[in-house]
Formats: structure tokens, C-alpha cells, sequence
């Protein structure tokens, strides 16, 4: 069967509608998605001087906080010369060996504070000296062992010293006596030798 000129007429009109609403559906779409592309590079380029100038805020900020942490470490004592020294003089500093001495003579160990050390210069020899204040609660009797014990190093039911590798000197005993038991705030310098 043959078709007339009108029908393929109608079948090409038809065809070609066909074509020019795929390509129109096509340029539509492709036309939004680079009206948003460009609202998505405009939004960028606006938010850019602001991001820049939080960067070198930031980076302010970042040299303010180097700075301080250095002058924080700049406060803090030199490393020690000697380890065997410096782990004898933290066990002190934490207080591991007081509340050893405490609990060896009776008493309980309620407060310790510590200053950092500072140099001494005795003729010839450099010592590292620390202040403490320590409490203990206890009887009296206890409470006098163990201020004796920091005195003169004795030990009570302890295998160690504080004769060696440090010497203490105990500045000052508060204490307060009541029904028996008693508070004790003893002041104290501890020095340690540094060497040469």
C-alpha cells in the first residue's frame, strides 16, 4: 500500500515535533542545571573573602596559642640533669613517699602542695630547694614519729630514706590538739643535690 504525500507529510511534521520537544526537554534541563552551577559559583565567590579572612583569624589565633604554650614551658623547670634524681625528686613532688612515711607512722596524709624548685648556692654546691606544706591527722604520738621521721630520715617500718639522695629542713609544725587526736601543717624545704 502506498501513502500520499499528505500522510508522509503528517509523519514528518510528526517526527520533526517529536525531535524538536526532545531537544527543547533537553536545552531546559541543561539550561537549569547551569543556572545552578552559576548560583552555586556565585555563592562560593561570595563566601570566599569571608572564609579568607577566617583563615587569617585562625591563624592569629593559632600564633597567640604557640606563644603562650611556649611561655607556659618557659616557666616550668629545665630537665634535670640526672634521671636517677629527677625520679627520686617526682616520687617527693607527688607525694608517693610522704604518704608512704605517713602511713608508716600512723598518720593520714591530707594535704600536700609543693613549690617548684628554685636554685641554692651553698659555696661551691648548687642545691634544687622545694617548699612544702603537708597536714596529717592522726594522734599526737603518731603525729611527732612522723615529724621526726621527715627530720632525721628514720624510717618506720619503710626500706627507704629521705637522708639520700636529698636533705630536708623542717621550717615550721602548726598543730591543733583536740580530744585526742590532733592536725598537724608542717612547713618544710626539701634540697637536692644538682651537681656540677
Amino acid at each position: 500500500m502506498k501513502m500520499s504525500k499528505k500522510v508522509w507529510l503528517i509523519v514528518g511534521i510528526g517526527v520533526f515535533a517529536i525531535v524538536i520537544a526532545v531537544l527543547f526537554s533537553t536545552y531546559s534541563r541543561q539550561a537549569g542545571e547551569r543556572e545552578q552551577l552559576e548560583n552555586n559559583l556565585f555563592t562560593a565567590q561570595a563566601l570566599l573573602p569571608k572564609l579568607t579572612n577566617q583563615k587569617g583569624d585562625l591563624e592569629n589565633q593559632l600564633a597567640q596559642a604557640q606563644s603562650l604554650l611556649d611561655r607556659s614551658r618557659a616557666k616550668f623547670p629545665k630537665v634535670l640533669e640526672s634521671i636517677e634524681y629527677g625520679e627520686d625528686f617526682f616520687k617527693i613532688a607527688y607525694g608517693q613517699n610522704l604518704y608512704a612515711l605517713a602511713g608508716g607512722c600512723g598518720v593520714d596524709l591530707t594535704r600536700l602542695t609543693a613549690s617548684l624548685p628554685t636554685d641554692k648556692k651553698v659555696g661551691a654546691v648548687t642545691y634544687s630547694v622545694s617548699s612544702f606544706v603537708v597536714a596529717v591527722d592522726g594522734n599526737i604520738d603518731d603525729i611527732l614519729k612522723f615529724i621526726d621521721a621527715i627530720g632525721t630520715g628514720i624510717n618506720y617500718k619503710l626500706t627507704w630514706s629521705f637522708q639520700l639522695p636529698w636533705s630536708v629542713d623542717v621550717k615550721s609544725v602548726n598543730m591543733n590538739i583536740a580530744s585526742g587526736t590532733a592536725t598537724a601543717i608542717i612547713n618544710l624545704d626539701i634540697y637536692a643535690y644538682k651537681g656540677e
